[in-house]
């Protein structure tokens, strides 16, 4: 999972962008 911060995904990064 990625924590959604100011538009930007922290922590997973790379898969949760995708499913963002």
């Amino acid at each position: 999972f990625a924590i959604r911060e100011g538009g930007r995904t922290v922590g997973a990064g790379v898969v949760s962008a995708i499913i963002e």
